[in-house]
């Protein structure tokens, strides 16, 4: 009587960097065999344990691995500006192939998906804020509430950081440690010049560097910025602080008596839940993510706020201008 043996297919390679499991070479030929003697049987029994165990090794790496999640809000304003769905997936592409990061990203406004936050260690709004914005809409606020008493981070850019005083802006004090107030904060276009950081893992690998975007300021933080680290600090010039480009148009009588102030357009928060914050008030122009420096501190913001260890020299990520034309919004001529 012959046994006869189906050849066994190993399962397709994980597309993950973390797994690729042995060579085909590795597996003996299972053609013609016979019942064979029993270190024959046994030999090829280790080496099918020896796949499996490495197969549920590269699972469970996978598993520990920190979930980043990006969101993405509808389009907004004109070509070029406010590229949420892009800029979120430029970002997504970086973080890619970055070691113990798994990362996922939903378009054009509050993820549909009710499990979308599910096992998240962080989580990044880039959309429009205001009244409009999705975190205070329906039970939203309560969701994210509860994600951040499990220590989940939160990070917010452009116009994400802009919720109202009355609901969201107590929420956002204690979850990033600030926001834009309207009527006290403003959002001139102005040339950003950001000639040092301080000693925080954010910063890591960011060079001093210039960029003109709608650099938002005087923000509305916590008192005596408690619990608040500055990271990205610039001086508007006199003529940007009379808000000639700010909406709702300026000036206004306190930000002009502020002339000559430094002000903080980045930021960062450690929470007592153990949670982390950080909020960045650029990327109007879809084109600044193709700055090395103004990307990396984003990038890096999200490993740190992920609680995972942001290498030395930064997230390196290589971006072309072909990839900063991908999933633009369809919004008219260019």
């Amino acid at each position: 009587m012959k046994t006869i043996l189906l050849p066994v297919t190993p399962p397709a390679a994980n597309p993950s960097p973390t797994f690729r499991g042995p060579p085909a070479s590795q597996f003996p030929s299972w053609e013609g065999s016979g019942v064979g003697s029993g270190a024959h049987w046994v030999s090829r029994f280790c080496v099918i344990l020896s796949f499996l165990a490495v197969l549920c090794w590269g699972v469970n790496a996978r598993a520990a691995d920190k979930k980043i999640v990006l969101v993405a809000g509808r389009p907004s304003h004109g070509p070029g500006d406010h590229e949420f769905n892009a800029g979120v997936q430029l970002l997504n592409k970086c973080l890619q192939h970055q070691p113990g990061v798994t990362s996922t990203f939903h378009l054009n406004g509050w993820p549909r998906d009710p499990q979308a936050f599910d096992g998240a260690d962080t989580i990044m709004f880039f959309m429009d804020g205001g009244s409009g914005h999705p975190i205070i809409q329906d039970d939203h606020l309560k969701i994210i509430g509860d994600l951040m008493k499990k220590g989940v981070g939160l990070v917010c850019v452009h116009y994400a950081v802009e919720v109202p005083a009355n609901k969201g802006g107590a929420e956002f004090l204690d979850w990033i440690g600030g926001y834009y107030e309207t009527g006290f904060s403003t959002n001139p276009h102005w040339e950003g010049d950001f000639k040092s950081f301080p000693n925080h893992p954010i910063t890591r690998g960011v060079k001093p560097f210039k960029i003109r975007d709608e650099w938002y300021y005087n923000i509305r933080f916590r008192p005596e910025m408690k619990g608040v680290t500055s990271l990205l600090v610039g001086k508007p010039d006199d003529e940007t602080r009379q808000g000639k480009s700010s909406s709702p148009r300026g000036p206004y009588p306190h930000v002009v008596a502020a002339s000559g102030r430094e002000e903080v357009v980045a930021w960062a928060v450690e929470r007592p839940d153990g949670g982390r914050g950080f909020g960045f008030t650029g990327a109007h122009f879809h084109r600044n993510w193709g700055n090395e420096n103004f990307r990396k501190i984003v990038l890096n913001a999200l490993l740190w706020t992920a609680r995972l260890e942001v290498p030395a020299s930064g997230v390196e990520c290589t971006m072309t201008d072909d990839d900063l034309k991908k999933n633009l919004d369809p919004k008219g001529s260019r």
